[in-house]
């Protein structure tokens, strides 16, 4: 799952260190993709610190559920159908593609049915002091803490999350993304071919797509239950 659909299972939350925490391990892959930390593992005696190890530990159970739930894996392997003459000849892979398009559908349908507002999440990582999170980060084996800090500061004031109610900018969102892997991923004749795909897709799941974070709800209160 994506930045919104992570928190939309804290849209009630009032600790914004576990808000943060549940957002970070993509954040941190955004910032730098070479960094791997595995502070699950870990306890800390700071609340807030801990909050952000709690908040991690939610990311991972959530996208377990997710990633293994039939919404997703129906909608991804369609979506990689559709998408994959488009970049045929590129070295995109098109299961990539269907992965990722369809969280960004997801975040994109959260924003405009009015399921989350992109500010109340934004503010809850204004909320957040550096200081913390560098005690985490380094707690958790990040040399260079610094180097996510000066991403996230950018990522707080772009606030490009709510771009993703426009459609035309999930393909934008998508290209980027692919950018990591790939430094040209398509044309931009590419680009549009693409948009038209998510904008009728978009539609196609408009009414339903709300299930999948039921079926993820219910998944996450079953496995509290058998932790009890």
């Amino acid at each position: 799952m994506n930045f919104l659909s992570h928190y939309y299972y804290e849209r009630d939350n009032t600790n914004c260190y576990f808000v943060l925490g549940t957002v970070l391990p993509d954040l941190l892959k955004n910032a730098d993709k070479n960094v791997i930390i595995h502070p699950e593992k870990l306890d800390h005696p700071d609340a807030n610190i801990s909050s952000l190890i709690a908040g991690w530990k939610k990311h991972l159970e959530v996208d377990r559920f997710f990633h293994s739930s039939a919404f997703f894996l129906e909608h991804s392997h369609a979506l990689k159908l559709e998408l994959a003459p488009i970049v045929e000849g590129t070295a995109v892979k098109p299961f990539f593609l269907g992965h990722i398009a369809i969280e960004l559908l997801l975040d994109s349908l959260l924003i405009t049915t009015g399921e989350v507002n992109p500010d109340d999440f934004y503010d809850h990582l204004d909320s957040c002091t550096d200081n913390t999170i560098a005690g985490f980060l380094t707690f958790s084996g990040m040399e260079r803490p610094e180097v996510f800090l000066n991403f996230f500061k950018r990522f707080k004031s772009e606030r490009y999350l709510h771009t993703y109610a426009e459609t035309h900018q999930i393909a934008y969102a998508l290209k980027r993304i692919c950018m990591r892997v790939w430094p040209t991923p398509f044309t931009p004749a590419q680009e549009t071919a693409i948009d038209h795909v998510l904008i009728d897709y978009r539609q196609k799941i408009n009414d339903n797509y709300i299930t999948v974070f039921d079926a993820v709800g219910e998944g996450l209160a079953s496995n509290a239950e058998k932790i009890i």
